[in-house]
């Protein structure tokens, strides 16, 4: 008995010492990012002021509005005029460049806050992500509350799936009973939206659609395979992800353009759903494919280091493999690549609206980069600049209630901006490096924004990040 009760004594110290340890390392990775707290009593924090001499392109029509001056009080854009006088305010002498609106990226994995950083470094003011822990819950109270200095924050909850699609990402659901109970509990606990995945047959979506409508909660649907593509045209479905689902799903993996005019009437007919491509992370399959040294090129050194040693790796074995097995996977890759350019094009021509999003986080696809590849091909498929920054903008602004405030650079709306040396409405590339950043209204300036991707780049955080994703499996699936 007394060398039971030992080992019981022993058991019990060395589980405190690990949830000291544990605790300690999550502090200390909280004080890493306090370079991102607002500190309001700062002049960097203030957030009234007049922009002059700036040429504004508002995104509500396709123009360049010459030699404005715009008059942001409390971050919200209160006037834009050719000239406007207020008194004791700051003024910032814009010397001609570009004011657009921020960029948003609607498909994003965030695994710890110095991607915000990162984002803001290259020009991304909102995110949505779509797979949500209680993580990105504490992340968003920061955001909203005004501690941190991050891009507007949304979140859905964790991943609901069918009873055989088996993964640790996953929350596999059994009965109706118990897929409206999960919707409930994510109401409750917070989350923006509900992300549907794979594996889901018609009773579980259902019952998830019918809770949804009742608890006012918006659905991001990755496409199931156990249902027709159609049934995802519901309008409680705010946008249907990936441009590879298509051709895996209605397709049938067939590159066929006749069937796919059928889906894409199917997305005019809905008149609600906006389509998310996410080519990006699909086209860095045949990145891995074509470069045998990528996981340690200078852009990997961005991703968190927990996902590069598992997920990055994990992806890069897996493509190396199958390229060892059959050479053929790498132009097949690249040909359903080329393939969802046109999807992208068939969509939008259609009138169905495009947002932008680029599945950043996994993978090899790095935060606030990769949605400038996103853009660049959508200008590729065949869209106009206006057309490609819509996608990223107003476009994205409309698909949920909550941020209808983005968008665009008019009266009311919150001032999430970047000021650009260039006119991105005749090149792109200019949107990649914005000389400033605001966000809400806070002025970032290019030194700092350099000064959070540093960090980001150096980021000792693997231990922190793997006790986070812990507390998923623990005490949420």
């Amino acid at each position: 008995m007394k060398l039971i009760r030992r080992i019981l004594r022993i058991a019990l110290v060395f589980i405190g010492l690990v949830f000291v340890t544990m605790v300690v390392l999550l502090l200390v990775d909280a004080q890493r990012t306090a370079y991102l707290r607002i500190d309001k009593s700062e002049p960097a924090a203030n957030d009234t002021y007049l922009i002059k001499n700036v040429n504004v392109i508002p995104m509500d029509q396709d123009t360049v509005l010459a030699g404005k001056t715009v008059y942001i009080k409390g971050g919200e854009i209160q006037e834009i005029a050719d000239r406007i006088d207020v008194s004791e305010v700051a003024i910032i002498d814009a010397k001609g460049k570009f004011l657009t609106p921020g960029l948003i990226d609607m498909h994003v994995h965030v695994w710890d806050q110095y991607e915000l950083g990162l984002y803001l470094s290259r020009g991304v003011t909102a995110l949505r992500n779509v797979w949500g822990r209680p993580e990105h819950l504490r992340i968003r109270e920061k955001v909203t509350s005004g501690k941190i200095l991050s891009p507007l924050f949304y979140t859905s909850g964790p991943k609901l799936t069918g009873p055989e699609f088996i993964g640790d990402d996953n929350l596999q659901l059994t009965s109706p009973e118990e897929a409206k109970k999960k919707v409930l509990s994510y109401k409750e606990s917070g989350y923006d939206f509900i992300k549907t995945y794979y594996g889901l047959t018609e009773d579980l979506f259902d019952a998830i659609i019918a809770q949804a409508e009742a608890s006012d909660m918006d659905i991001i649907a990755h496409a199931s395979q156990k249902v027709p593509y159609p049934y995802h045209f519901h309008p409680q479905i705010k946008s249907i992800e990936h441009a590879e689902d298509i051709v895996q799903l209605p397709l049938g993996y067939a590159l066929d353009t006749v069937k796919l005019q059928g889906v894409i009437a199917g997305y005019s007919k809905s008149k609600h759903t906006s389509f998310c491509p996410t080519l990006t992370v699909y086209h860095n399959i045949y990145r891995m494919l074509m470069d045998d040294n990528i996981l340690s090129s200078a852009p990997l050194e961005l991703m968190n280091p927990l996902i590069r040693k598992v997920d990055s790796k994990a992806q890069f074995d897996r493509w190396h493999q199958a390229k060892l097995g059959d050479a053929s996977v790498v132009p097949a890759i690249k040909k359903q690549h080329d393939f969802h350019l046109k999807i992208v094009k068939g969509l939008h021509d259609a009138g169905v609206p495009i947002i932008c999003g680029t599945d950043s986080g996994i993978g090899v696809t790095v935060p606030g980069y990769s949605i400038h590849k996103e853009l660049a091909f959508y200008k590729e498929a065949g869209l106009s600049n206006y057309e490609v920054l819509k996608t990223a903008t107003v476009n994205a602004s409309k698909t949920h209630a909550m941020m209808r405030s983005m968008g665009t650079v008019e009266k009311g709306k919150v001032a999430n901006l970047l000021l650009v040396d260039h006119n991105p409405l005749l090149d792109l590339s200019a949107l990649e490096n914005p000389s400033t950043v605001f966000i809400k209204g806070i002025r970032i300036e290019r030194g700092r924004l350099d000064d959070f991707e540093q960090r980001a780049r150096n980021r000792k955080n693997l231990l922190a990040s793997g006790i986070r994703y812990l507390e998923y499996l623990l005490f949420v699936r």
